[in-house]
């Protein structure tokens, strides 16, 4: 169940980018309901904002490897959780990013 998905008025800073988290899965694939203590927090959200591209301290140019509305898998222990107007998002570096989901 997807929260409406109302734009953002942030930018984020060059290299960052802001993940809106998707909802755990509550049931297992043989059926098993979990409830909501057992749960992890997601790894994977929606892609609502991209920062420009990041120049890095060698003066190398980093694009971001995703864009808005890009579902993703992103570390565990990255990006830095914030609540904006009741909505949970994730303010991470683009080299937080694992996976695009295709």
């Amino acid at each position: 169940m997807s929260r409406s998905a109302k734009k953002t008025s942030l930018q984020p800073t060059a290299g960052h980018l802001i993940i809106e988290p998707l909802e755990a899965a509550q049931k297992t694939d043989s059926g098993i309901y979990l409830p909501d203590s057992a749960g992890e927090k997601p790894q994977k959200g929606k892609v609502v904002a991209v920062g420009a591209d990041e120049v890095t301290d060698s003066g190398k140019v980093r694009k971001s490897p995703v864009k808005k509305g890009d579902i993703v898998i992103y570390k565990k222990w990255g990006g830095t959780e914030v609540k904006v107007d009741g909505k949970e998002l994730l303010f991470a570096k683009f080299e937080d990013i694992l996976a695009i989901e295709k």
